[in-house]
C-alpha cells in the first residue's frame, strides 16, 4: 500500500564534509524500494553533486522550495539550496561551513513550525567544528529546544530518546562529563524527564500506558546504599512521586540486568541516568536502525544515531540504514500528529 504524505520532511545537511551527503544520496536512491516519505534536503546542491560523482552514483538533483518537493521527489532529489561558501572536501571539516550547517537546521525547524514541512530530520553535525565558530549549545538537542522556544515564545524542555526495533532508551543527563553526573542528577530532573517521556509515548507513539524502567546510577542500583547513596536519596523518591501521579515507573533497577531480551519485554522505555548508560545498549542492539528522537518539542524531530564519520565520508563505506529509519519514523510520527494514522 502506498502511503501519501501531505508535506515533505525537512532534512538538514549536517556537516557537509561528513557522511550526511553520502547517506542522503543512498537513501533517496532506495526511496521506492523502501517506501520512504518525501523529503527536501536543505543544504548545498553542489556538495551533493560532488559527493555523487565521488561515489559513482547517478542521482538527479533539483533545486526547489519546500512546496515543490513532493512533486519532484519521485524523479529527483529535491534540494532547498544553502551554499556552503567554500569548496567542501569529503572527510575534511572546516569551520567556514559552520554557518551553513546552523542555517540548515534553523530552516528545517522554521519550515516545520510553519507547517510547510511534516517534521525535522537532521544529518549528523560535528560539535567541535560548531564550537570553533562560537556555537553556544552543547549539541543538536539543546539548539532545537532554543529554536522552538524562540518560535513559540514558550520554554521547551527537550528529552533525547534513542528508538530502535529492540529498545527505546532515554538518558536523563546528556552531554556532560561523567564526573558531573551525580551533582546534575536531581529528583526534579528525573520527574521532568519521565513526565515528558510518558506524554510523548502516549501522544506520538500511541502507547496507552507506557511502562518506564528507571535505571540506577551506581552498580547494582547502589546495593541498598552501600555503593553510593543517589539511588536511595534521589532516584527512588522520584519514582515514588511519579507513581503517585499515575505514571507506570519501576526501579531503580541495576543497569547491568536491564537490557537482555526478557528484561526488555517488561517495559516500553529505559530511562537511564547518563549518556552512555542509554546509548551503549541502544547502539549495541541496533546500530544501523536506531533513531535519535527528541521528545518534548512542538514538532517532530529525528536523526540518525551516529556521527559525522569523517573517516569514511566519500569512500563508499557509509551505510544509510539509520537515516532511512529516521526518515520513516519522522514520517510516521508526523502523520500521527496530523491524525492521519
Amino acid at each position: 500500500m502506498t502511503i501519501s504524505f501531505s508535506r515533505p520532511l525537512a532534512l538538514s545537511q549536517g556537516d557537509p564534509a561528513g557522511v550526511g551527503p553520502d547517506i542522503t544520496l543512498l537513501a533517496w536512491m532506495r526511496r521506492r524500494e523502501l517506501g520512504l516519505p518525501p523529503f527536501v534536503f536543505i543544504g548545498d546542491p553542489d556538495v551533493l553533486a560532488q559527493r555523487a560523482r565521488l561515489l559513482s552514483l547517478t542521482v538527479a538533483i533539483r533545486e526547489t522550495d519546500c512546496a515543490g518537493a513532493n512533486d519532484i521527489f519521485a524523479n529527483a532529489l529535491p534540494v532547498l539550496p544553502i551554499p556552503a561558501g567554500i569548496e567542501v572536501v569529503a572527510g575534511e571539516p572546516h569551520v567556514a561551513t559552520a554557518r551553513t550547517t546552523i542555517a540548515a537546521i534553523e530552516k528545517a525547524v522554521s519550515l516545520t513550525i510553519s507547517n510547510e514541512a511534516l517534521g525535522v530530520v537532521t544529518n549528523p553535525i560535528a560539535k567541535s567544528v560548531l564550537y570553533e565558530s562560537g556555537f553556544p549549545f552543547p549539541g543538536h538537542t539543546e539548539f532545537l529546544a532554543d529554536l522552538a522556544a524562540r518560535a513559540t515564545g514558550q520554554s521547551t524542555i527537550p528529552v533525547m530518546m534513542l528508538a530502535g526495533p529492540k529498545l527505546r532508551a532515554i538518558p536523563v543527563t546528556i552531554h556532560i562529563p561523567l564526573k558531573d553526573v551525580p551533582k546534575a542528577l536531581t529528583a526534579e530532573l528525573i520527574i521532568q524527564t519521565c513526565r515528558i517521556a510518558d506524554a510523548d509515548l502516549r501522544r506520538r507513539f500511541g502507547i496507552e500506558q507506557p511502562r518506564l524502567a528507571i535505571a540506577g546510577l551506581n552498580p547494582h542500583a547502589g546495593e541498598d546504599g552501600t555503593i553510593g547513596k543517589e539511588d536511595e536519596t534521589v532516584i527512588k523518591p522520584a519514582i515514588q512521586f511519579l507513581r503517585s501521579e499515575g505514571i507506570n515507573a519501576i526501579g531503580p533497577l541495576p543497569a547491568d540486568t536491564m537490557f537482555h531480551d526478557e528484561a526488555r519485554a517488561r517495559y516500553d522505555v529505559a530511562v537511564c541516568m547518563y549518556h552512555d548508560q542509554a546509548l551503549i545498549p541502544a547502539k549495541a542492539l541496533g546500530f544501523d536502525d536506531t533513531v535519535n528522537v527528541t521528545l518534548g518539542l512542538p514538532f517532530v524531530r529525528t536523526s540518525p544515531d551516529h556521527g559525522t564519520a569523517f573517516g569514511i565520508a566519500g569512500k563508499g563505506l557509509a551505510r544509510e540504514g539509520s537515516l532511512v529509519a529516521a526518515l520513516k519514523l519522522a514520517g510516521h510520527l508526523g502523520r500521527t500528529a496530523e491524525g492521519r494514522l
